[in-house]
């Protein structure tokens, strides 16, 4: 509790005459908290959350738990969508924009929904090979790319390594699907858990609005 206190984030506690730290309800109600949380959401949003509630401002704090729960949706989302790709390669994506024959790194990255500098680093580890504009030397993506950029950021989800990453898209272009298809299914894996911390953390904020509530009516 004393982390919490220097940082800011939790009501400071009363003293004893002794010097001692006065904990209440309250306290405990904050400390549950940040310990469901912080693995669900992060110490940043955490803080946030924390930070709103502790100001008064229950309702931002809600409302920023809600946007890393639809966050998280779209990830399952993708994950999903993937992992369909990889079971059947024939199966129309539904993305952001129109896949086309040709595509700059702009618009590849804006219907995978990932950033260029991720598609560049992806790129300098050999991770995908777009082709090259021969007037320009503009690359040019195509959607055997977009099939591969959505794979790696499923995979970015899971424990693998540059090398297996590089394997396993390989693999895919080859049609050997087996190793991305449980790539897929770990990442949903990982999503499902995260969910599972997000909601007890959910409940554990509701839990502490509460005893925080009741707290300010005795006040009164």
């Amino acid at each position: 509790m004393r982390h919490y206190e220097s940082w800011g984030i939790v009501p400071k506690p009363e003293r004893f005459e002794n010097g001692y730290r006065k904990y209440t309800d309250v306290h405990l109600a904050y400390f549950r908290c940040l310990r469901a949380m912080f693995p669900a959401f992060g110490h940043a949003l955490t803080s946030e959350v924390v930070l709103d509630i502790k100001n008064g401002n229950q309702d931002q704090a809600f409302w920023r738990m809600n946007k890393a729960q639809a966050d998280l949706q779209y990830e399952k989302m993708t994950t999903d969508q993937t992992l369909e790709m990889l079971r059947n390669p024939e199966l129309p994506l539904t993305l952001k924009g129109t896949v086309k024959e040709e595509m700059t790194i702009g618009e590849v990255a804006e219907i995978t929904d990932v950033l260029p500098s991720s598609i560049r680093h992806w790129e300098k580890e050999g991770l995908i090979t777009p082709k090259r504009n021969l007037e320009n030397g503009y690359r040019i993506y195509q959607s055997t790319h977009v099939r591969q950029i959505l794979l790696l950021r499923t995979m970015r989800k899971t424990v693998f390594f540059i090398d297996q990453m590089r394997e396993i898209v390989q693999a895919v272009e080859h049609h050997s699907v087996q190793k991305a298809k449980q790539s897929a299914v770990q990442a949903r894996e990982y999503i499902s858990e995260r969910n599972r911390l997000q909601m007890n953390a959910i409940y554990e904020v509701i839990r502490l609005c509460k005893v925080v509530n009741e707290e300010d009516e005795d006040d009164y």
